[in-house]
């Protein structure tokens, strides 16, 4: 049996499966009904592991055991297949999530959170700074950075950017705004942005900018900048900076507030 490792690869991507997991399942898919002695030959797995490595396909769902000697397994259809990961992964992330629920309010939290104040107070100011790589690791943080905000949220973006932005963050814009905390955004607005800002609902004061930039700003103390165009990079590759500077921050805030003021509403645009 002659498969390609990239196909190998691509199994146990999707199915969660190890090597010698796949190149087992594969072999027997190729012939239907085997014993694991034959598996072992085809697949070039150590008989030993064989049969380890088939109980584990068993467990999963992947093969059935037939009755009678010698043992041999039959291949489930990977339809069937599919479908049974697809139940055990979501079954999974329930037990998963709910288990992560339940630390809320516990000890260990608590610990944590202590951990955590005891480490901040001990960390310089021109230490809270990191670069940050991928663009859903950045919205990540973006999200955890301008959900604390306690007076404003200033952000600069592009038209993509605005509708990506729109999209995600648009549960901690309604957050933010019962809060009474004031979100500004500036984008080159396009055709393609309107049905964006109309699903926003007025969550935040949107106006027309002439660049295009990449930079949120909290309270004029915290700062997150896209060293990138995102029109010239892969979202796997985009990189951003998030500095704690008040100084800095405050200086950059005065800038675009002073901008903003000639900057176009969209609803007069």
């Amino acid at each position: 049996m002659i498969v390609k490792d990239e196909f190998l690869a691509k199994l146990r991507r999707y199915f969660g499966l190890n090597l010698y997991e796949v190149k087992i399942w594969s072999a027997l898919l190729s012939r239907g009904v085997s014993t694991a002695g034959e598996l072992s030959d085809i697949a070039n797995v150590p008989r030993s592991r064989s049969y380890d490595v088939l109980e584990s396909l068993e467990k999963k769902g992947f093969v059935v055991m037939k009755l009678g000697k010698p043992i041999k397994y039959i291949a489930v259809e990977p339809s069937e297949v599919l479908e049974r990961v697809k139940k055990n992964v979501h079954k999974e992330a329930q037990e998963r999530s709910k288990r992560l629920e339940e630390l809320k309010g516990t000890d260990v939290i608590q610990e944590l959170n202590a951990l955590h104040k005891q480490g901040v107070e001990l960390v310089e100011p021109s230490d809270l700074s990191g670069s940050i790589r991928g663009r859903h690791n950045l919205y990540n943080h973006l999200e955890l950075t301008i959900r604390d905000a306690e007076e404003s949220v200033s952000i600069m973006t592009t038209s993509q950017g605005l509708i990506r932005k729109i999209e995600g963050l648009k549960p901690i814009f309604e957050k933010l705004k019962k809060r009474g905390v004031k979100v500004r955004i500036a984008a080159p607005i396009t055709k393609e942005c309107m049905p964006a800002i109309k699903d926003l609902g007025g969550l935040a004061e949107i106006r027309n900018a002439a660049v295009d930039a990449r930079f949120t700003l909290v309270d004029g103390k915290e700062i997150i900048f896209m060293v990138m165009n995102d029109n010239d990079v892969h979202p796997t590759y985009d990189v951003g900076i998030w500095v704690n500077t008040p100084f800095f921050s405050s200086a950059l805030q005065s800038l675009f507030d002073l901008a903003w003021k000639d900057m176009k509403p969209v609803a007069k645009k």
